[in-house]
């Protein structure tokens, strides 16, 4: 961690640290996490999630919904890194928030909220919307788009980073808004990266 982000704190390494433990006691009682990946949550989930901080410093007050968090990724491992950032963690599956909650509160956020929603349901608005593989690239678009803030403050344009894998071209083009795609093997070295993507979509027509 301390690599790619050398100005984490011991304090916030030591809450990574405490989260992979908190998951893998989740993991024994439900599948939070695939049993292949459990071994590698620290690269495979956290540092995944992490990648959003290699394309955006969230300003103090950013607010961010994490939609489809299922046991809190991207979201948590970004509130730790950003704790004066506000993130709302929804979900449509009961036992999956509970999760999210029970890591979230063990480590001392104060700046996390959780929804048992559907998160197209919601009204409420925000600056970023963050998603890790949770549905099609333009289904997701076309039910998070109208929740996102028309004036930002951060120092790219509000709209969608949305972390995910494989061939996207097709899917992004039923897409109408500006798009930037990023190749997550340029932030990181392990090989698990070489077909990771983070795509940020905005200005949505």
């Amino acid at each position: 961690m301390k690599l790619y982000f050398p100005l984490l704190t011991g304090y916030q390494l030591d809450q990574y640290w405490e989260s992979c433990q908190i998951y893998r006691e989740w993991n024994l009682k439900i599948n939070v996490i695939s049993r292949k990946d459990i071994d590698q949550l620290l690269t495979h989930h956290i540092l995944h999630s992490l990648a959003i901080a290699r394309v955006i410093a969230f300003k103090p007050g950013t607010e961010i919904m994490d939609a489809g968090t299922g046991g809190g990724f991207p979201g948590i491992p970004l509130a730790i890194f950003f704790p004066e950032s506000r993130f709302t963690l929804v979900d449509s599956i009961a036992k999956k928030i509970r999760v999210a909650e029970d890591v979230s509160q063990r480590l001392g956020l104060k700046n996390v909220t959780l929804m048992n929603a559907r998160f197209e349901s919601l009204s409420s608005r925000y600056d970023f919307i963050t998603g890790r593989a949770v549905t099609n690239i333009a289904a997701f678009v076309k039910m998070n788009a109208p929740l996102i803030k028309k004036k930002g403050f951060n120092d790219i344009p509000n709209g969608i980073l949305y972390l995910t894998g494989g061939e996207l071209q097709q899917s992004l083009e039923a897409v109408r808004a500006q798009k930037t795609g990023y190749s997550l093997a340029n932030f990181f070295n392990e090989p698990y990266f070489e077909t990771k993507k983070l795509i940020h979509l905005y200005n949505f027509l």
